[in-house]
């Protein structure tokens, strides 16, 4: 698994992150676990979760 994504350094960097660059690292990670994905969208802002929709449609 060398092509693994290194996870903690993506977390870090969805963390402090402002909005549109959250959606950018969410829509073209690749690699992740399902529950990878699941911890990044619990740092998302719920009240933007509509803008996240949009950009995975």
């Amino acid at each position: 698994m060398a092509n693994a994504p290194n996870f903690e350094e993506i977390k870090e960097r969805f963390r402090n992150a402002d909005l549109d660059e959250k959606i950018r690292i969410y829509t073209t990670t690749s690699g992740l676990t399902v529950e990878q994905f699941k911890e990044l969208l619990r740092m998302f802002p719920l009240q933007h979760l509509d803008k996240l929709e949009r950009a995975m449609a």
